[in-house]
C-alpha cells in the first residue's frame, strides 16, 4: 500500500512551528511508522481477513500514539534500532481497542469510514482487533522483552478499564472519581507506554522516562474529555464519528456525568431520558444533545480538562529544554483549544 503523507503530519505541523529541521526529521519518521503500519496491519494471509485488519488503519487518524513515541526517543541518548517498530505497536494496539469499542459502542462510523461492526459484523470486528492486539504482541517481541512488557502491561491495562466502566461505580464510590480511573486504563495508559516506550528504545534515564509516562498519562485524561467533548458538541461531517454516540449508547463520560448531576430542571430532564436505557430514538437523541448543551457540564468539563493539562505542563518543565519538550507543550495548547475550534468550525 503507497504512503505518500502520514496522516500525523497535520498534528505535527501544529505541534511544531518554527522548528522546521524537527519537524522534518519527525515527519520522516511518521511515514516510515505509517508505511509499516499498513503492511502489518494487512499481513494477513488471506486476503478478506486482511481487509477486515487493515480497514481502520487505512482510514487514518491522528496517529498520536506513534508521534508521542518519536517525542519520547528525542529524550534520549540515541536514536536506536525499533523506535519505528515501537510507534507501530503502539498504534496497532490502539487501533485493536477502537476496534473493539465501536461494537461495545455499537458505532457506525469512525474515522469518517463504516466502523468495522457495521461493515462486517460484531463477530468479525472483535476477532478483527484481536488479530491486531496479536500482532502488536509479535512485532514487540522482536524488540525484546522490555517491549513485550511494556505492550502486556498497556493491554492488559486497557481491559481492566473498560471491564471498569462495563462494571460502572462501586456502591457508594464517586461516579467521576470512577471515571478517572477508568479514563487512567482505556485511554492514558496507551499514551503513557508510548512515550515512555520510545524514552527507552532511544536510552533516557530513567528520570526522564518517569516524567514523561506522568505527563502522558496527564495528557491522556484531558484528551478523553476533550473527545468526550466533541462527542457531545461536533458534528459527525467534522469528526468522523456520529454526535451523540456515547450519550445514546449510555457511556458515563465526564460531561454526561457533570450533566445528569445538575439539580436543575434540565438535569432532572436528562436524568429521566437515560434511565430509560440506550437512545435509539433520533428525536430522544436530539433533545438529549440540547440539554447537555444548556447545563453548565461543558464549562466544567473544560476547568477539569484544563486541571489536567495543568500538570502535564508541570511535569514537562522538569525536562530538558529543547524542540520536543516545546511540542509536548504545543500538544497541551492543541488539546486545550481542539473542541472550541472543532465547534466554531461547524457554525
Amino acid at each position: 500500500m503507497t504512503v505518500t503523507a502520514p496522516p500525523g503530519s497535520e498534528l505535527l505541523a501544529h505541534i511544531a512551528a518554527q522548528e522546521p529541521s524537527f519537524e522534518r526529521r519527525t515527519a520522516e519518521s511518521l511515514l516510515a511508522v505509517e508505511k509499516r503500519l499498513l503492511d502489518c496491519a494487512s499481513g494477513a494471509p488471506d486476503p478478506r481477513v486482511a481487509e477486515l485488519t487493515c480497514h481502520l488503519a487505512a482510514a487514518g487518524g491522528k496517529r498520536l500514539r506513534p508521534l508521542l513515541v518519536l517525542l519520547g526517543a528525542e529524550f534520549g541518548e540515541s536514536w536506536r534500532d525499533g523506535i519505528v517498530d515501537a510507534a507501530v505497536i503502539a498504534e496497532l494496539v490502539h487501533i485493536s481497542s477502537l476496534y473493539h469499542d465501536d461494537v461495545m459502542d455499537g458505532a457506525a462510523l469512525r474515522h469518517g469510514v463504516d466502523s468495522a461492526n457495521a461493515r462486517w459484523g460484531e463477530r468479525l470486528a472483535v476477532a478483527g482487533g484481536n488479530w491486531l492486539l496479536a500482532r502488536a504482541a509479535r512485532l514487540a517481541a522482536e524488540l525484546g522483552p522490555d517491549m513485550v512488557r511494556f505492550q502486556a502491561d498497556v493491554a492488559s491495562e486497557l481491559v481492566v478499564g473498560q471491564l471498569r466502566e462495563m462494571s460502572g461505580p462501586a456502591e457508594g464510590e464517586d461516579p467521576v472519581s470512577h471515571f478517572f480511573q477508568v479514563t487512567s486504563g482505556k485511554t492514558a495508559a496507551l499514551l503513557s507506554m508510548s512515550l515512555g516506550a520510545g524514552a527507552l528504545r532511544a536510552g533516557a534515564p530513567a528520570a526522564h522516562r518517569a516524567d514523561l509516562a506522568e505527563y502522558g498519562l496527564q495528557l491522556g485524561i484531558a484528551f478523553q474529555i476533550s473527545d468526550d467533548l466533541l462527542d457531545l458538541a461536533a458534528p459527525a461531517e467534522l469528526t468522523g464519528k456520529e454526535q451523540g454516540t456515547d450519550l445514546a449508547a449510555g457511556v458515563p463520560s465526564l460531561p454526561v456525568l457533570l450533566a445528569t448531576a445538575d439539580p436543575g430542571p434540565a438535569g432532572a430532564e436528562l436524568r429521566e431520558l437515560l434511565a430509560a436505557g440506550p437512545l435509539e430514538d433520533p428525536g430522544d437523541r436530539r433533545r438529549a444533545l440540547e440539554l447537555f448543551a444548556a447545563s453548565p457540564a461543558p464549562a466544567a468539563a473544560r476547568a477539569h480538562l484544563r486541571q489536567r493539562l495543568d500538570r502535564a505542563g508541570a511535569v514537562l518543565d522538569t525536562l530538558p529544554p529543547g524542540p520536543a519538550r516545546r511540542a509536548l507543550h504545543a500538544l497541551c495548547d492543541y488539546v486545550d483549544t481542539r473542541v472550541a475550534r472543532t465547534v466554531a468550525s461547524a457554525r
